[in-house]
């Protein structure tokens, strides 16, 4: 294996749902970071790795290590929770390795909100009601662009899968209820694939309480929209693609 560090998205819990790719670099990797409490640590039975967490640590630290491995010629692998395209910090990572001209590459993963979907047995894109799904999150100590405030995204009434925001539940609802009408379904997932995870349904309306009852403050994505009925009930809505007189370069 070539010395390099590799950033791996660890999936949402559940051990399986690793990449291949992204096991086998687990497994012959020399040095591993890894998420603290987000990854689960069942992932790290049984390598043969130095094993760092993170979750004490500042980029500082963890840039400190990657230059020591990659200045020994061994391979590292920063291992970070679910795919690592959103919420993963790697961007910030990813300069420093720049600035001191250290290879990497980046094996994506199985976002929770991609589990989430699969635990509620359907699809996020519903012909005629949501063709568009939108991964976003409530404005916290990171700040976020004035033009991606959630009440301005519910204008759009698409599917919306919000992270990093079930401890800000009130806020959250109010912003919502400014796009989507108070019976829009929502679900709340709790630790997705992981054995102790949670589902809740309702209405927006009623989500304050559903989370609050629950006693749900982290680790949990908020899904609203109307393709949420799906799971539940029959919508009648077929795409074109299997209709049988739809015709396309496959099929007559």
């Amino acid at each position: 294996m070539t010395t390099k560090i590799y950033f791996i998205g660890a999936g949402p819990g559940d051990p399986d749902l690793i990449t291949v790719k992204g096991r086998k670099l687990l497994d012959t990797a020399d040095v591993v970071i890894y998420a603290g409490s987000l990854v689960n640590p069942a992932l790290l039975k049984g390598i043969k790795a130095q094993i760092f967490d993170s979750a004490s640590m500042n980029l500082d630290e963890i840039v400190a290590i990657m230059r020591r491995t990659a200045g020994e010629k061994k391979t590292l692998v920063r291992l970070h929770t679910g795919d690592t395209s959103f919420y993963s910090a790697i961007s910030e990572q990813i300069e420093k390795l720049r600035e001191f001209n250290i290879s990497y590459e980046v094996i994506p993963g199985v976002s929770s909100a991609l589990a989430g979907a699969a635990i509620l047995g359907q699809e996020l894109t519903i012909p005629e009601i949501s063709q568009t799904v939108i991964f976003t999150r409530m404005e916290g100590r990171t700040p976020v662009p004035a033009t991606e405030r959630l009440g301005l995204l519910a204008a759009h009434r698409a599917t919306m899968a919000i992270f990093l925001s079930a401890g800000m539940i009130e806020k959250v609802r109010e912003e919502l209820l400014q796009g989507y009408p108070g019976e829009t379904p929502v679900v709340i997932i709790e630790k997705a694939t992981w054995p102790e995870q949670r589902v809740l349904r309702g209405k927006l309306q009623d989500v304050v309480r559903l989370v609050q009852e629950a006693g749900i403050k982290k680790t949990a994505l908020i899904y609203v929209g109307d393709s949420l009925r799906a799971s539940e009930a029959s919508l009648g809505k077929e795409s074109k693609l299997y209709h049988k007189d739809f015709q396309h370069e496959y099929r007559k």
